[in-house]
């Protein structure tokens, strides 16, 4: 288990997160508690309905927990306004969707400026090495349509990078590229751990992506099931198949 350094990039303690009520109340997480070291790499797998992708976006502070409570780098979630929990998402928070979510009017350069815009702290230098860092310098006037899948997802990649957070949540990143592209992507997201110091928390269900991190997890009904240290690909896939029999 990888740490290139001290200190704690995320906890959860007790988090719990229910939708609904009564009868038709519906727990898609039930006291999770799980920590996350700076500089980590960790994995997230699980059956579909599991609750992988409710605790990246509690975690991420994009959806509140009913109970329970996140801490980011120090800092509990639940005790800040929603202005407040919007500009630590701004700079300690870069967050990847499987979708890319560019916006598609802007260029690539202009997608990835647009979180230190909005922070009005905008440096083009900055910027260009961010690009030039995910190999999409000569890219850089594109607009999303004209750029395949796996360089919008560099984009996307860039704009989560370009804040320098503490932590980048990525829900299936790879999840709607071909296995080149998705190579690609996951050997920048182990660039910005190994070299960056970032710590990247995956939400995956290909074990071909989660043999790269340095932990996996994995839930089940809501909850943490296992929990281990960096993982083979068969030992992944025997985990996968042990949670999808019945």
């Amino acid at each position: 288990m990888s740490t290139n350094g001290d200190g704690i990039a995320v906890h959860a303690e007790g988090l719990g997160r229910r939708y609904g009520e009564g009868e038709a109340a519906i727990d898609a997480l039930a006291d999770v508690t799980v920590s996350f070291p700076k500089g980590q790499f960790a994995a997230v797998m699980g059956p579909s309905g599991s609750g992988k992708s409710t605790l990246l976006h509690c975690l991420a502070g994009l959806d509140r927990p009913t109970s329970g409570e996140v801490t980011i780098d120090g800092t509990a979630l639940s005790g800040l306004s929603d202005r407040d929990l919007t500009v630590l998402r701004r700079t300690a928070i870069g967050f990847i969707f499987q979708s890319f979510n560019l916006l598609p009017m802007l260029t690539a350069r202009e997608n990835v400026e647009l979180p230190l815009r909005i922070a009005g702290r905008l440096d083009s230098a900055r910027v260009d090495a961010t690009l030039a860092d995910v190999a999409l310098g000569d890219r850089a006037t594109h607009r999303p349509a004209e750029l395949s899948g796996g360089q919008q997802q560099r984009v996307a990649i860039a704009r989560a990078l370009v804040s320098h957070p503490t932590v980048i949540f990525a829900d299936e990143p790879t999840g709607n590229l071909d296995s080149t592209s998705g190579h690609e992507i996951l050997n920048l997201l182990r660039r910005a751990v190994d070299e960056g110091g970032r710590t990247v928390v995956m939400v995956t269900h290909d074990p071909r992506a989660a043999v790269v991190a340095d932990r996996v997890l994995m839930l089940s009904d809501g909850r943490v099931v296992m929990d281990r240290p960096g993982m083979t690909a068969d030992e992944i896939y025997d985990a996968v198949r042990t949670l999808d029999s019945p």
